[in-house]
């Protein structure tokens, strides 16, 4: 195979090398008129049941406020689709054939994240008076298994949290068993024969960088480490030379913008933007795996089952969530919108088709992997947006132990993948 390896520059932010050239891209198909103007009426309607139902409940100023966070889940759904950004994918490529491009990218979000989250708290700087407060996991035997569990089923079920949703939002009904089981899992976490089994895992108090050196400090010590994980991600890429990671069709010009692909680091650096956002709105991190707890708990109730007796939905935060409207929920409405977002990007590139030819094995496959990431995202307070992404940019020690766990269950994801006939990136293959 022929090379394309790439002079080891002391800059980390020279490319690295891949065994050949990237792919050229396919170009994008037209735009899908009539899906975009459905997926955008269901956005305006949406947005609009969303204010006037708060509006009426709470006031005019509450109805506003959800319908913010509305928007931002859609533009971070737009984000998600045109630059396809993937955690599920970066940690295979990496632990498969050490293309760390997409891990590269992530440090990237992660950083800018950092940034705005170190600015936002600083200043207490908020829109709806709510101060931004930084998000610190529990540290202990709950978040390691946890996250452990999570990475397994992430590579079971082909998306994480955030993927999971854009995924299903476009149009790829082979992922809306993963979801399925992602909200099954999270109602058995919160079930009274399962949740007692894990309410008393040994675990100690979180740790915050800004307790011991302030936000400033905090955020240093982050971007130090970051900067460290892209050093080290390019010297291994260096040694094992896999091949490019794949791209999705484009177009070229400003149409881009709209209906092609990005390129990761600006999906990067919008997600870090509109991350910073619901900060700033909300006071709280962008999250997504508490919703979907909810919603199964919600159907739940629709058959006459009371899971509000459980001891789980008992538990401070979580009764109140729980007798409220779903349309009250800050996760609920940023998935929502996430989704629709997608959805409308999809569209807009015309690769908006449901996949009718599922087989049952595959459905079983990431039924189950959803199933896993649901009980691990609650075991570990968290998914990779939320305990992961959240976590490192507030200065959370629990993020970066999220991660390390995380990565050693993509590890044994790949092995159950091969188990199950998954295929998994090869140093031979022309793209990862």
């Amino acid at each position: 195979m022929p090379t394309n390896r790439t002079r080891i520059d002391s800059s980390i932010f020279q490319p690295a090398p891949t065994c050949a050239a990237p792919p050229v891209p396919d170009p994008a198909q037209s735009p899908q008129a009539r899906r975009i103007s459905v997926f955008l009426l269901l956005a305006a309607g949406l947005l609009a049941w969303v204010f006037f139902s708060n509006a009426l409940r709470e006031g005019a100023e509450r109805g506003v406020y959800f319908a913010v966070l509305l928007v931002l889940g859609l533009g971070l759904g737009i984000a998600l689709f045109h630059s396809r950004f993937g955690f599920t994918s970066a940690w295979r490529q990496l632990v498969a054939v050490g293309n760390g491009q997409g891990v590269r990218n992530h440090a990237l979000l992660l950083g800018t994240t950092a940034t705005i989250f170190m600015l936002l708290f600083v200043t207490g700087w908020s829109a709806f008076g709510n101060e931004p407060t930084p998000y610190s996991g529990t540290i202990g035997v709950g978040l390691l298994i946890g996250a452990f569990i999570f990475g397994i089923g992430m590579q079971l079920g082909g998306g994480c949290a955030s993927g999971t949703l854009f995924a299903v939002g476009s149009g790829q009904s082979t992922v809306v068993p993963t979801l399925l089981g992602f909200i099954a899992g999270s109602v058995i976490f919160t079930a009274p024969w399962f949740f007692p089994l894990m309410r008393d895992l040994p675990g100690m108090d979180p740790v915050l960088l800004s307790d011991h050196v302030g936000h400033v400090g905090g955020w240093v010590v982050t971007i130090a480490a970051l900067l460290v994980i892209v050093a080290v991600s390019k010297a291994v890429q260096a040694r094992r030379n896999p091949p490019p990671a794949g791209v999705p069709p484009t177009t070229r010009g400003w149409a881009r913008a709209l209906r092609g692909s990005w390129p990761m680091w600006v999906g990067a650096l919008t997600l870090a933007g509109l991350g910073g956002a619901v900060m700033w709105v909300s006071g709280g991190i962008w999250g997504i795996t508490n919703a979907l707890a909810l919603w199964g708990a919600k159907f739940l109730q629709l058959f006459g089952m009371q899971p509000e007796t459980w001891d789980f939905w008992q538990q401070d935060g979580w009764s109140e969530m729980l007798a409220n409207p779903v349309l009250s929920h800050q996760n609920s409405l940023t998935n929502f919108g996430i989704m629709i977002g997608a959805a409308i990007a999809a569209a807009a590139g015309g690769s908006w088709v449901l996949n009718k030819s599922i087989s049952w094995g595959h459905v079983g496959v990431a039924f189950f992997g959803g199933i896993l990431m649901g009980i691990g995202a609650r075991m570990a307070e968290g998914c990779n947006i939320g305990a992961y992404l959240g976590g490192i940019a507030s200065g959370s020690v629990s993020g970066w132990l999220w991660a390390l766990a995380a990565l050693a269950g993509t590890w044994a994801g790949l092995k159950a993948r091969s188990l199950v006939g998954l295929a998994n990136p090869r140093p031979t293959d022309s793209v990862c």
